[in-house]
């Protein structure tokens, strides 16, 4: 069985660079993305899910909703695959803090800690298991891309040794691994389906 791991679309506050509030929505970009990212899953390319499971962060259920209306799927979702909860450094500029805060391992104020976000990590890739255990099929994760990043830097996706596991994962790309262990990962950070003037803006903040 295999696992369609796919990080939300485009945000305007993806390319603005700012730290994200929660109820951040897809910008009409992401929308579009959402919509290319639908059709070639739709098409099979790789594989069509047969079910998906998304983050009810409204950019990643955006994203998912339109995978559904392609697929003719519902839609299951779960606050464990959130993106890192920021707290009080939500809405500030990335690039006015004078650190990292993706890299950070301290909780920002009203945050979550790098300790605290790998352990939700490692419950949601349990959860998604949990879900994908139950189809005779593909299963579409859609998530953010630090928990992408976690999943792939940390455990438990398994890259082959000739690839390394990117720092910056693109809006709408599509992550293919095993659903059973060691959870081999075919393709990584794929994007094949933007092209047409849906391309990402490379200087976008991937994360937060």
């Amino acid at each position: 069985m295999t696992l369609l791991i796919i990080r939300h679309g485009e945000t305007p506050l993806n390319v603005a660079r700012v730290m994200q509030p929660a109820d951040t929505p897809l910008s009409d970009h992401g929308q579009a993305q959402a919509a290319a990212l639908a059709r070639r899953l739709q098409a099979g390319q790789p594989l069509a899910p047969v079910g998906i499971v998304s983050s009810d962060l409204p950019r990643a259920l955006q994203t998912a909703e339109a995978i559904a209306r392609a697929c003719g799927l519902p839609v299951i979702t779960t606050p464990l695959l959130h993106e890192r909860n920021f707290g009080d450094l939500r809405g500030r500029l990335y690039d006015s803090l004078g650190f990292d805060p993706l890299t950070s391992a301290a909780a920002p104020p009203n945050g979550e800690s790098q300790v605290d976000f790998r352990a939700r990590c490692v419950a949601a890739w349990a959860w998604v298991l949990t879900q994908q255990a139950r189809l005779r099929g593909p299963l579409a994760v859609v998530t953010h891309g630090l928990v992408i990043r976690e999943w792939l830097q940390r455990g438990p996706l398994q890259l082959p040794p000739q690839l390394a596991a990117p720092d910056r994962l693109s809006n709408t790309s599509l992550t293919v691994a095993a659903a059973l262990a060691p959870h081999a990962v075919s393709l990584v950070d794929c994007t094949a389906h933007l092209a047409g003037g849906v391309g990402e803006d490379a200087n976008s903040l991937s994360g937060g």
